[in-house]
């Protein structure tokens, strides 16, 4: 009772292991459980122009580093006969290109992929920076208390006597004191003029609304005020706190946007477009960030990952095969061969791969029945076979390739050794049972064969057992069940048709 017991917590919990790590790695890297699904992202390209001198030219540009609210997916540039490389000074990433020399007008791209995110962290604490210095004439100085005396008035933080400031000065109709100062000084430069003179320190940052299909679209400034331990934004227009939706916060350096050595009249526009591609492509990209990386196997090189994608398939080859032997009783010509038929068909199609097959197995049998006649040991027979069926296929292939078909190449995915194991088998089958047990075994194989072939080659199967190879462990607990299943198969309950009970009419 206790072995029961034990066994039955066996697989539970092996089922509960598969099923928690595969939902798991879902959360952590959000790659989808079925295949086929597109995630949106946004292609932001910036163009900048300028005129060359005829000497050389260093354009440093402001790229971002981690936007709120967006990952980045994918950067590229295209600058034929420049230089590129990417600087990162505290945090923050600058593009540099580069070229000897340059005459007349010149336009570089960078191109970025961004997908949006749910952000959730929670901005880090910086040391408390210094308010710039502040300098007014006698009037303008008299206009910013008085303003800054109706803001502090109606306010009780940093951040609402931010939102009052933007209020006065924003208004339709602004009042006395704030037409004398913007009539010298524009919108956000005061605001930080005002709010630094208030001792508060502030910095401009610039960003761009994202919007599908627009173009010539230039960067909107705004401004972040130092509140309690952190950078707060604040749109200068409306007095709205935070980031807006689809808002991309380009450059949060307090460097210019742009420098061009070696050339003038320099220029930034943007375009932006929104796409869709492929889920898996993108949860890619996060899988590096995440403890699921050492886990999975998107990190090998490619041809180990062709590899090891076939390899994940056989555990549903195996359920399938244990399935047809145990509850429903087909019988097979060995106990592994159909899942190598299945792997075979998976190369070269169902159809041409039972063709080829079949064709080959019936050749070997009738090769086999004249070496019988020879008395020939057993190792020499089968060596004799194998050395027969390579110039088959190799002749098939050749043949194949003659006629245009690439049918005759592809069977050489099929085990040779195995094959000629197998035609030694159905041959003393044929022997010593006859020609109708070798049609049962040999049958029941290609059947067997060709369900596990229809559920490897099934997508959504091919699917997570490469993205969440921790689902073999729920087929283990299924072959681990039906292992432990003792009752009748479901092709010997005709044998007892005649012991169930009759209904007289």
């Amino acid at each position: 009772m206790k072995s029961r017991l034990f066994f039955y917590f066996l697989v539970l919990a092996l089922v509960g292991a598969g099923l928690s790590t595969a939902w798991l790695r879902h959360v952590h890297t959000h790659i989808p459980f079925l295949p086929g699904e597109q995630a949106a992202v946004w292609l932001v390209e910036a163009r900048i122009d300028f005129l060359a001198q005829g000497e050389p030219v260093t354009v440093g540009f402001d790229i971002p580093a981690d936007p709120p609210g967006f990952q980045i997916f994918a950067e590229q540039t295209a600058s034929p006969g420049y230089g590129f490389s990417v600087l990162e000074i505290n945090g923050n990433r600058r593009g540099e290109w580069s070229i000897r020399q340059a005459d007349g007008p010149q336009t570089l791209y960078y191109k970025i992929q961004l997908v949006p995110r749910r952000d959730d962290r929670r901005p880090e604490s910086v040391p408390v920076p210094a308010a710039a210095n502040v300098h007014w004439d006698e009037a303008e100085e008299l206009a910013a208390r008085q303003l800054l005396a109706s803001a502090h008035a109606t306010s009780s933080t940093p951040a609402s006597l931010t939102r009052e400031m933007i209020k006065l000065l924003a208004a339709p109709e602004p009042g006395q004191n704030a037409a004398l100062l913007l009539a010298g000084t524009p919108l956000v430069p005061l605001l930080e003029k005002l709010l630094n003179y208030s001792n508060l320190p502030t910095r401009v940052v610039h960003g761009i609304s994202l919007e599908d299909g627009r173009r010539n679209q230039r960067l909107v400034p705004l401004l972040e005020v130092f509140v309690t331990d952190r950078w707060q934004l604040f749109d200068p227009e409306t007095a709205r706190q935070g980031i807006p939706d689809n808002f991309l916060l380009w450059s949060q350096d307090e460097r210019s946007l742009l420098d061009v050595s070696g050339g003038r009249n320099s220029q930034v526009r943007f375009a932006m477009m929104s796409q869709n591609v492929s889920a898996v492509q993108l949860a890619r990209a996060a899988v590096d960030e995440s403890g699921f990386a050492f886990l999975g196997v998107h990190k090998l090189p490619v041809e180990e990952q062709n590899m090891l994608r076939i390899l994940l398939l056989l555990p549903a080859g195996a359920l399938v095969l244990v399935f047809m032997r145990i509850m429903v009783g087909v019988q097979t010509s060995g106990t592994f061969m159909p899942i190598l038929i299945a792997l075979a068909f998976l190369k070269t199609t169902l159809l041409p791969g039972l063709v080829s097959f079949v064709s080959i197995v019936a050749f070997g049998l009738l090769l086999r029945g004249y070496l019988s006649g020879l008395n020939l040991l057993l190792v020499a027979r089968i060596s004799t076979v194998v050395i027969i069926v390579i110039f088959v296929i190799i002749f098939s292939s050749l043949f194949g390739y003659q006629l245009g078909f690439n049918t005759g190449m592809t069977v050489t995915f099929f085990p040779i050794i195995i094959i000629a194991w197998t035609i030694e088998r159905m041959s003393v089958l044929w022997e010593d049972e006859g020609p109708r047990e070798v049609l049962i075994q040999g049958g029941g194989s290609l059947l067997v064969a060709v369900l596990a072939y229809l559920l490897m080659q099934w997508p959504v199967m091919g699917h997570l057992s490469f993205h969440f190879p921790e689902i073999n462990l729920v087929i283990v607990a299924l072959i681990m069940l039906m292992g432990n299943y003792t009752g009748y198969k479901l092709l010997e309950l005709r044998r007892f048709r005649a012991m169930s009970p009759r209904v007289e009419p």
